[in-house]
């Protein structure tokens, strides 16, 4: 048994099968000559009671005074405890931060992954999980493993994303469908907060001990305080009346108005179904909201418009605002209210803009916070909304004041706060005074300034 030199090793025969020559001055290490005449350093050791063989590497990469350099930082970490044939099995096993994703979206679409409040996440949710991931987490971070991800990786990922390097412009399933991806930073804190639950998701798996994304510092995501004042509520009435009058783009403008009088969310419009609008308890009684099943009290413009559209031959699963096929909601909504405000005083607005300005009315009446957020369905508010059957007086006349009070702004009068009772004829004598009073005043004030 001679100590592995280069001569020694140069004047080894080549056998028609393998076999190793170990070296005399340091047991365990060894050299592996393959039949092909290939030879390569090794390491033999005991682990766990059983015996394994570590490769150093190629004869002629290595040279034998390297090898057994190697050879004795390995047989230390043996003798630590240490097993380098099992580690080096499980780092190459290593999950990549792609195939991470896709068992993570397995089991987010079988409903595996819980959202908020303990229940699986919505469909709608889901798209925009799988597009963050397929249009920046995989691109940037997918052939990395997950468990060498290190904060400073997630940090400069983010960067990636704010700067718009995964800006991008696919066609998509959908026909004559595009993604137009920009980045940005709201995009970036939305995205890393997504892929630090997908690590968290890592970590009830085993797959890795800690979260990296822990402690990374993500933009302030832009807070919409967008409102419209008094002159663009008018505007956007005008615009609605000519689109309906005109008979283009109607029911964008129909669903626009909705949205604008209830606070609602453009999805929850979109897709309201004939059987959740719930004429005698004035309100909506939305069955797959964003924060799950969801009660809404509805003021009385938006009660009779809903009202007088139900057709006697609509099922409770029919949809409010239908869409060409049968069985699917109205569609065209997204490209339909861009067309509908390019070149109008209120071409930046988004469907959320009359969300925002629906509930500041209400704080500009003196409505509080608890009874705003049961109008708009906000999770703060969700008590009320899971547990009520008849809604409350109190939120009704919110609900009556606040749709009116935007619907005479939208018909171009200005208004002053007053309450309604529950009686429908009383409600509609309090908002035809309402109305009145307050045309009134403003064409006092219109003389005053002339």
């Amino acid at each position: 048994m001679p100590k592995l030199t280069k001569r020694t090793i140069d004047a080894t025969e080549i056998r028609s099968a393998d076999y190793v020559i170990w070296d005399e001055d340091l047991p365990g290490f060894g050299l592996r000559v393959f039949a092909s005449g290939k030879r390569s350093y090794v390491v033999q050791y005991r682990a766990s009671g059983r015996s394994r063989r570590f490769t150093i590497g190629l004869h002629g990469i290595w040279t034998p005074d390297e090898a057994r350099r190697e050879a004795k930082v390995l047989l230390g970490h043996v003798a630590r405890g240490g097993n380098p044939a099992e580690e080096r099995k499980l780092d190459r096993e290593a999950i990549t931060v792609k195939e991470l994703c896709n068992r993570y979206l397995e089991d987010l679409k079988n409903g595996l992954v819980l959202g908020k409040r303990g229940r699986p996440k919505k469909a709608t949710t889901i798209s925009t999980d799988v597009g963050r991931i397929e249009r920046h987490i995989v691109p940037l971070l997918g052939n990395r493993r997950v468990r060498d991800l290190a904060k400073s990786d997630i940090t400069q990922a983010m960067k990636d994303i704010m700067a718009g390097k995964t800006r991008a412009n696919v066609k998509t399933d959908k026909l004559r469908g595009r993604a137009i991806v920009r980045g940005g930073a709201g995009t970036a804190a939305r995205t890393i907060g997504l892929f630090g639950g997908i690590l968290t998701y890592a970590v009830e798996l085993g797959i890795v001990e800690q979260n990296p994304a822990h402690g990374v510092r993500k933009p302030k995501d832009q807070v919409n305080a967008r409102r419209l004042s008094e002159q663009e509520y008018r505007t956007l009435g005008e615009i609605l009346r000519k689109a309906i009058e005109d008979r283009q783009y109607e029911t964008t403008a129909e669903i626009t108005r909705v949205i604008a009088l209830t606070g609602c969310r453009r999805s929850e419009v979109i897709g309201l179904r004939c059987g959740e609008v719930d004429i005698d308890g004035s309100c909506l009684r939305l069955s797959d909201s964003k924060e799950g099943a969801s009660v809404r009290p509805i003021g009385l413009p938006v009660l009779e418009y809903l009202e007088g559209r139900r057709d006697e031959e609509q099922d409770a699963e029919d949809f409010v605002f239908p869409g060409w096929e049968d069985g699917t909601p109205f569609g065209s909504f997204p490209r339909q209210w861009t067309k509908l405000f390019k070149d109008t005083d209120l071409a930046g607005i988004t469907p959320h803009v009359l969300r925002h300005s629906f509930a500041s009315i209400g704080n500009d009446l003196g409505f509080t916070e608890a009874t705003i957020a049961a109008l708009v369905g906000h999770s703060r508010g969700s008590v009320t909304s899971r547990y009520i059957h008849t809604v409350d007086t109190a939120l009704i006349m919110a609900a009556d004041s606040i749709a009116g009070y935007i619907q005479g702004l939208l018909d171009g009068a200005a208004f002053t706060h007053t309450a309604y009772a529950l009686d429908r004829d009383s409600r509609k004598s309090a908002l035809a005074h309402f109305l009145g009073q307050t045309n009134r005043a403003a064409g006092e004030a219109n003389r005053v300034v002339a």
